[in-house]
């Protein structure tokens, strides 16, 4: 018997879990002491009161034998499916529903999605970069290579000529910086691929965030991309769903390689090895893309938003270079006095009682740089950057 060897080459802890750590050592050794986290990317508002009443009327149905259900369709019920394809033809996007896996989020397929993937291929993923991209492949033994986002790019880097990859691995909004690509951009990502024969996953579990209509929502507003590319969204921030687990890929029947449908290959995978999102999570999911469902969860958004625009603000006010924060949930800044991620993270902490993310952790060229996140009450956002404003830089 053998292990998986490559879950030994994974670093010790997980990003966030080290950040938990840290945190508790410091409540542990200053009790009493309030602390403002604008550090995890968890929602802190409710449902919308649509999305409850569907999920509690689905516990009904299943509390009685008429209308009980048992195991669901493999790829997620019909309706949900049907609900998402009506969600991008709003965004001009057609989708047949069999083009659509509901799944329990966004982190699960990303990861899972290499399963139908040869173990040789390359993948190419940005730095920095959300960290579980990283760690599912080096799970699966795959070969990495990283393409620089940096200031001087706006932390999103297009392919060279001479780029060569099988897999990439893309996020807009992104995840930490809040960049977003443009229409013209992404055009750039989609021809390469087309022409290395590549293929593009597309990280969208922030789109519900973008507020200017000519930024795109989804890769499938690109000419050409569903030959390339597989789009992942989850409900977790756009409706609140991240205790409910939620989310969709999108696997176009056009996306071909050698000769075989990766449709087919995702079908195969998911009814072989996932057993579904239960009905009453559907049911909610569902009732979240109706129009009430929609602009319920839009106030919540714009509400996310509102907090990005306060944070934005303050750092501006301080002279703190950033960027994000007005079509995302975060802001990505650049740490004061040159200090690393990791000291700007314990002199938050011990000056201000301020949680964040350390850029470090999102990659080398994360160091130096610093995450906050919308994600908190305005109260604990106000109070924060007052503390924030008066930081003794």
């Amino acid at each position: 018997m053998k292990i998986n060897q490559g879950f030994l080459n994974l670093k010790d802890r997980y990003l966030f879990s080290l950040v938990a750590q840290k945190v508790g050592e410091y409540r542990a050794q200053n009790p009493g002491k309030e602390v403002i986290s604008l550090g995890i990317g968890d929602v802190t508002l409710p449902l919308a009161p649509v999305v409850v009443e569907a999920m509690q009327k689905a516990v009904a149905e299943m509390g009685r034998a008429e209308t009980f259900r048992g195991y669901g369709e493999e790829q997620g019920y019909a309706f949900l499916r049907q609900a998402v394809c009506s969600y991008y033809a709003r965004k001009g996007v057609e989708l047949d529903a069999s083009e659509v896996f509901i799944g329990d989020g966004a982190k699960s397929d990303l990861g899972n999605i290499l399963d139908i993937f040869d173990q040789e291929n390359t993948v190419l993923i940005q730095d920095p970069v959300y960290p579980a991209y990283v760690a599912a492949n080096i799970m699966a033994g795959r070969r990495i290579h990283f393409l620089d986002g940096s200031v001087h790019n706006s932390f999103l880097p297009l392919p060279h000529r001479d780029l060569r990859a099988d897999i990439v691995y893309l996020c807009s909004p992104n995840n930490p910086t809040g960049a977003v690509y443009t229409k013209e951009q992404l055009k750039i990502w989609v021809d390469w691929a087309l022409a290395h024969d590549a293929v593009i996953l597309f990280d969208s579990a922030y789109e519900a965030f973008i507020q200017d209509g000519e930024l795109p929502t989804s890769i499938y507003q690109i000419d050409g991309a569903k030959r390339c590319a597989i789009e992942f969204c989850s409900l977790s921030k756009t409706a609140g769903f991240t205790g409910v687990r939620c989310g969709y890929t999108v696997v176009p029947h056009e996306l071909i390689q050698g000769g075989v449908s990766l449709n087919e290959l995702w079908l195969r995978r998911q009814s072989t090895k996932f057993n579904g999102v239960s009905y009453v999570t559907q049911r909610g999911a569902e009732a979240a893309f109706t129009p009430e469902g929609l602009e319920q969860n839009r106030t919540s958004i714009l509400y996310y938003l509102e907090n990005a625009r306060l944070i934005a603000g303050a750092l501006t006010e301080l002279g703190i270079w950033f960027t994000g924060g007005s079509n995302a949930p975060y802001i990505w800044l650049q740490c004061p006095k040159d200090l690393s991620s990791w000291d700007f993270f314990t002199f938050l902490l011990d000056s201000c009682g301020i949680v964040g993310t350390p850029g470090v952790g999102f990659g080398r060229n994360g160091e130096g740089f610093f995450r906050f996140t919308a994600f908190a009450s305005r109260e604990d956002v106000r109070r924060a950057l007052d503390r924030l404003r008066a930081m003794p830089l």
